[in-house]
């Protein structure tokens, strides 16, 4: 635990202030309509949807995330979720545009549009509820639980308590001020964490304990882990952290912000877009800050605590009173954090708690509107007055904060969420990307997805749970195992049932590609797709080695993404 000075104190409560000043302050035009509260009036600018998308991501078990995954596999332990920048730029350039294109408030109004009949109205109900809620629920509580790890190890508070006062603040600003109040406080909440971030990093690597660059990473913990990509020679390593990210996971699993075909709150941020471009840009530049500005500061803390703490028992000794269920590699970010000094703790924590509540508002602002639009109001009161609309949008906030509170004492750490949502998401991948091209695809092929993904979830995770469980599967075997039985079975599913007529679907298209073939410029799309990968990779690794000190590899791969730069904007025109 630390001591706040006054000015710590001073720096969290003014962040309280402001944060809650933003949610009063557009809570007037937010209740007008649940067109203002759920996509703020269609008129949002890219930057402010873009930084809005990137905080959000910035979660407060992120950097837990990514510190453990360091501390068991190296750096390149990371390419289980930077290979999901493959997702990421499909959307970009495929499908932005199209979601903004469809004039929906939801993305589960895609469903009403594409498929005909009352299994297009179930499909929709349906999965309200399955990712507005019980999806939903998992995912903040992951935030939850790593929230209340940081409290316990910096404030020494219980995790009641960490969640009641956070959640309390939170459920305010994002029930008043709607998606509006959640993107302006994002903006204030991004800077907050990356200047802390950044500073905290600088501040760390310059510790007596570890003294300077040049020591953490000639240092004997450290020296083994500094490879950014896998070791060839380790076939295991390769398989895990390469091979099955790249082969398999980025195309065939949905994960909240990075869905293949677009999704969730990134499909809510593209449709609050003022237009195509604001929605392609905005999503262009959240892959962008994403991948390649922010994992760094992350990494590097997380090679710092193998200095500091070289094992896991060693943060057990040093934090006594931490709780047994709280105990993991992902929380030495935290243990890091107790070495600041006054002031530059008061920044980090509120950097911290900003990153905790930028994705909890979006998270229950985002499930609360299916549950509104695609549930209440769909099914239950049709007739609903957007006043009620409004109301029911608050009371659902409130109501998915508790329940993701409760269940993140069932849940052990950040890494236990990532794998949960991979595999409840396995397999569902192909389909959302296909459904857009795909005649054939209707609501049995994606009801058949949801349910054998979500069995097959269910059924890995409650038998990792048991004492003796009843088989022994290693964790990339499990993704594909769901991946291809969840796949098999919705294509089977597809090609047994009829598609939609053929009013619908000719409606969908013209709406969506107006008169033009869906495959125009298909060419200049897949050449954008790559040059945005390879420009991207190459800013994150030449940020890398410009840490590492090998300056002619860093300027070579600088200059790489330049050139993906110059020829992405001069095909621009054609891909917009």
């Amino acid at each position: 635990m630390v001591n706040l000075s006054g000015l710590d104190i001073g720096i969290i409560i003014t962040f309280f202030i402001i944060t809650l000043f933003i949610g009063v302050w557009v809570s007037k035009q937010a209740g007008k309509s649940s067109a203002e509260f759920f996509l703020s009036g269609r008129n949002m600018p890219w930057w402010l949807l873009g930084v809005s998308m990137v905080a959000t991501t910035f979660a407060a078990d992120t950097p837990g995330l990514v510190t453990e995954l360091v501390r068991k596999n190296g750096v390149s332990g990371n390419w289980v979720w930077w290979a999901m920048l493959l997702t990421g730029m499909l959307t970009v350039f495929f499908y932005a545009k199209l979601w903004r294109k469809s004039g929906i408030s939801t993305d589960l109004e895609f469903y009403e549009l594409r498929y005909s009949g009352k299994s297009a109205s179930f499909l929709r109900g349906f999965r309200a509820i399955y990712l507005g809620v019980i999806f939903n629920i998992i995912t903040m509580a992951g935030v939850c639980l790593a929230g209340a790890k940081i409290a316990n190890i910096l404030l020494g508070i219980s995790q009641q308590e960490a969640l009641l006062y956070s959640s309390i603040v939170v459920v305010i600003y994002s029930s008043l001020g709607g998606l509006k109040g959640v993107l302006i406080t994002d903006f204030l909440q991004f800077i907050i964490a990356m200047v802390g971030s950044v500073w905290a990093t600088v501040y760390i690597v310059n510790l007596p304990e570890i003294g300077g660059m040049q020591n953490l990473l000639t240092h004997e913990n450290v020296a083994g882990k500094l490879n950014i990509l896998p070791d060839f020679s380790n076939s295991e390593a390769l398989i895990t952290l390469f091979i099955i990210p790249f082969a398999v996971q980025w195309w065939s699993t949905w994960y909240p912000g990075a869905e293949p075909g677009g999704g969730g709150y990134i499909a809510q941020r593209m449709l609050a877009a003022k237009d195509e471009k604001n929605a392609t840009w905005a999503t262009l530049f959240f892959n962008f800050a994403h991948y390649a500005l922010r994992p760094w500061p992350w990494i590097v803390v997380g090679l710092a605590s193998l200095v500091i703490f070289p094992s896991l028992e060693s943060i057990n000794t040093a934090f006594p009173n931490l709780n047994e269920d709280m105990q993991g590699h992902d929380v030495a970010y935290a243990a890091m954090m107790t070495y600041l000094p006054a002031g530059l703790i008061g920044i980090v924590l509120t950097s911290l708690i900003a990153a905790f509540m930028s994705t909890i508002s979006t998270q229950l602002n985002w499930g609360s509107s299916y549950i509104v639009n695609d549930f209440y109001g769909r099914f239950i009161n049709k007739t609903a007055s957007e006043k009620q609309k409004v109301s029911m949008g608050r009371i659902s906030t409130v109501l998915l904060m508790i329940c993701a509170a409760l269940f993140s004492f069932y849940i052990k750490s950040a890494k236990d969420v990532f794998d949960l949502l991979l595999q409840i998401g396995a397999g569902t991948g192909l389909l959302f990307i296909m459904r857009w091209f795909w005649k054939r695809i209707n609501p049995y092929s994606e009801i058949a997805a949801m349910v054998i993904s979500f069995i097959i979830a269910v059924i890995f995770f409650i038998n990792g749970k048991l004492d003796t469980p009843w088989f022994q599967l290693e964790g990339y075997m499990q993704l594909v195992f769901g991946v291809v039985v969840t796949t098999v079975g919705w294509i089977i599913v597809t090609l047994l049932t009829k598609q939609s007529d053929s009013e619908t679907l000719e409606k969908f298209e013209h709406l969506v590609y107006g008169n033009e073939s869906k495959f125009k410029n298909i060419g200049y799309k897949i050449l954008a797709f790559f040059l945005g990968v390879i420009g991207t990779y190459s800013v994150l690794f030449a940020t890398g080695y410009f840490i590492y000190g090998k300056t002619m590899l860093a300027l070579g791969l600088t200059v790489l993404a330049v050139i993906c730069c110059l020829l992405l904007i001069n095909n621009w025109k054609k891909i917009a």
